[in-house]
């Protein structure tokens, strides 16, 4: 739908919570309708994207991942349920989708985002989500986003530590995501199966990270950009980072 289709009936009570929100309202809620959030990775921190942001009334939700659901997976992802097993992940989360809210298109991309197929991904999105969990797709949907000038919004766990950060390279006075990572791709992948990870704090990231991308289809409050939000499990702690623009970084030409 158009930011000028007026909203159902149906949408008026589905949606109300948002409505009588005044940094939302109907014009908020008519622009989230017509809005497209490209989201990389089905995962621990796709699930609660996938579904707050299908329950939010976010228009159209480009899903991009090649995997399949694994019992493994059950402890944080919690889109799926043990009968998906061995299903893959875009297709069940299809489903869901469809159960929560007919208002959503979903689509379903079975792929992993390389720098081959990234720039068609991003085609037509307001904002994209990226929680995938390897530091090259990160590089590369970065690179992409920053090319095609959407906002970035990017979280990750480890353990008990999450990071979120939302970036908007190509303004002048924002980094982007290579102003915090560097240039370098060439590290050691530490995945969570190697390490673990507390399924609830994925749920805590990809709930801020829907938040997010909220927040960049209808503004409101202070402007995350170019701060990192970090958080400590163990310790109980949220900081919030200041996060400059490296002045040697390929963003700044």
């Amino acid at each position: 739908m158009t930011t000028d289709q007026p909203l159902r009936d149906d949408q008026l009570d589905r949606y109300a919570r948002h409505i009588v929100l005044k940094e939302v309202g109907g014009a908020g809620q008519q622009a989230l309708l017509a809005g497209t959030v490209a989201v990389i990775g089905a995962g621990g921190i796709g699930s609660p994207v996938i579904q707050y942001l299908a329950a939010a009334g976010i228009g159209r939700l480009r899903v991009i991942d090649d995997d399949v659901v694994a019992l493994s997976n059950l402890q944080r992802q919690t889109l799926f349920t043990t009968r998906d097993v061995g299903a893959t992940k875009v297709a069940m989360a299809a489903n869901a989708v469809q159960r929560l809210n007919p208002d959503v298109r979903f689509e379903p991309v079975p792929e992993r985002a390389d720098v081959v197929n990234a720039p068609r991904l991003l085609e037509g999105v307001d904002v994209v989500i990226d929680g995938s969990d390897n530091f090259a797709t990160r590089l590369t949907v970065a690179d992409a986003a920053l090319r095609a000038r959407v906002p970035l919004v990017s979280a990750a766990v480890g353990q008990f530590e999450g990071m979120l950060g939302v970036f908007r390279g190509w303004e002048a006075d924002k980094p982007c995501y290579r102003c915090l990572v560097g240039h370098d791709p060439d590290r050691p992948e530490v995945s969570c199966a190697d390490q673990g990870v507390i399924g609830a704090l994925t749920g805590v990231l990809g709930s801020l990270a829907a938040l997010e991308a909220i927040r960049a289809i209808v503004p409101f409050g202070d402007d995350p950009a170019g701060t990192l939000l970090m958080i400590d499990a163990l310790a109980f702690r949220f900081r919030t980072l200041e996060l400059p623009k490296d002045p040697g970084c390929r963003c700044a030409d």
